[in-house]
């Protein structure tokens, strides 16, 4: 009796809640790698024009990268605002918050572009040599007018992930990346009587694809929520100072949560990075590896969020207890799967991104892909928790956990490890893979814990 229903049996029940889970999930996970990808092709095409803007656009990734999940980190706090009122069936609120979380975006814009155009500053701060920083920091301001695009596809996905519309956000972004693809094709090479610009190319493609991203999911709601969002943003509501705070306390939380995690994986690269060429090398390599198994439970984390949202607006507290529980189950299977494909593929896995010559590379990422095994699976459960206490509004406790088991726990155990007790690259792994157990044992306890039968919607 999963549901408090006398006559549902308990398996029918686990197969109907997977089900609810894999139907949000896998439109999730797809559009996650389709966004990936994007980056992706970017660093590859590049790769093959020069190698010295190849690595000026690495470095400039980093910081436009972040700056964008901070961003959108915020914009992530429309989450349980929608998903709990949705399952309430509050359209008003509903309403209100698309415009709210678009005014956001507004607000967050020259921020990021501000931030973009000082690119060049921040890699001679970090120390990189001052000809790459000045190819990054122009890579950068090449796209300054992609922030508007970028903001406005993560507030309209947000909102619309929250209703359980999955489609709209996953065939535009499946198609603008063929735009991104096309146009570097063009730009980077100089196809078709185009000129050849290399790195600036590569942006421009990147800024044309972002706006393009933008502008359709604005058209998607123009063509098909004309009562809903007449006006967009431009209603008092949208500009309520009261309500505007009110979405900044839940999402900076998630903000400050996305740039601790990020930050201290590149904090783990500049470690790889004192340690040679070869180990950063190998470093990077799993650290691409685990990026992209990590689309999965990201995924499933999302649609996490929004089902305990859902059920929690329709006042199913158990059954939002019931639905955590195989998240839970299936991130962890999926952090096993993940695991045992690092394990059994550690000789195979490496030559993907590797030459015939690079055999140290390959022999050195081999004996780390079993640690990153070992973390796959802490990894799997910190991000659905995250995403299951997203939904019932409770975005504070995964920023805390994160900056201790992060910052005051796996950093300096890689450090440790890595420089004080001559361990190399498995130091740097080791410590990693602890500082996630951390968070993701934190983050279980708290929600088993949580009262979630008095949960007030956010």
């Amino acid at each position: 009796m999963v549901w408090g229903m006398p006559a549902q049996n308990p398996h029918s029940a686990s197969r109907s809640e997977l089900a609810s889970l894999g139907s949000l999930a896998v439109p999730i996970i797809l559009t996650n790698l389709t966004m990936f990808s994007m980056a992706t092709v970017d660093t590859l095409m590049v790769g093959n024009s020069s190698k010295e803007e190849l690595a000026a656009m690495g470095l400039a990734a980093v910081w436009i990268q972040g700056t964008i999940l901070f961003a959108s980190g915020i914009l992530f706090g429309m989450d349980p605002i929608v998903s709990q009122a949705h399952g309430a069936g509050d359209q008003q609120r509903i309403r209100k918050i698309l415009g709210q979380g678009l005014v956001m975006g507004t607000l967050l814009c020259p921020l990021l572009m501000l931030a973009w155009g000082h690119t060049e500053r921040f890699l001679l701060l970090t120390g990189q040599q001052p000809e790459l920083a000045k190819q990054g920091g122009l890579y950068a301001n090449w796209q300054l007018l992609s922030a508007p695009g970028v903001l406005a596809f993560a507030a309209i996905r947000q909102w619309l992930q929250g209703q359980r519309i999955l489609r709209p956000v996953l065939v535009h972004a499946i198609w603008t990346n063929g735009v991104n693809v096309l146009l570097n094709w063009l730009l980077i090479y100089g196809h078709w009587g185009m000129p050849a610009m290399g790195l600036k190319g590569a942006a421009i493609a990147t800024t044309v694809a972002r706006t393009a991203m933008g502008a359709a999911v604005i058209w998607h709601l123009l063509r098909n929520y004309r009562e809903t969002v007449p006006r967009l943003g431009l209603s008092p509501d949208a500009w309520n100072p009261k309500a505007q705070r009110h979405l900044l306390g839940i999402g900076f939380p998630i903000a400050c949560q996305v740039t601790l995690e990020v930050a201290a994986f590149g904090l783990s690269t500049l470690m790889a990075g004192r340690i040679g060429t070869i180990p950063t090398s190998a470093h990077l390599v799993v650290m691409n590896l685990a990026s992209i198994t990590f689309m999965v439970p990201l995924g499933i984390g999302l649609a996490a969020s929004t089902r305990i949202g859902n059920l929690i607006g329709e006042g199913r507290a158990r059954a939002a207890r019931h639905s955590a529980r195989y998240t839970f189950g299936l991130s962890t299977a999926v952090g096993c799967l993940a695991g045992l494909l690092f394990l059994f593929g550690r000789h195979w896995l490496p030559t993907l991104y590797t030459t015939t010559d690079d055999v140290d590379v390959r022999t050195m990422a081999a004996a780390i892909l079993p640690i990153a095994g070992a973390f796959q699976v802490f990894d799997c459960v910190q991000v659905v928790g995250s995403g299951v206490l997203r939904g019932a509004g409770k975005t504070r406790p995964a920023a805390v956990f994160n900056l201790f088991g992060y910052w005051l726990i796996a950093l300096p155990v890689s450090w440790y490890l890595t420089f004080r007790m001559d361990w190399g690259l498995p130091g740097i792994w080791w410590g990693l893979a602890l500082g996630l157990a951390v968070v993701a044992a934190a983050l279980l306890v708290y929600w088993k814990r949580l009262d979630i039968e008095h949960i007030h919607r956010v």
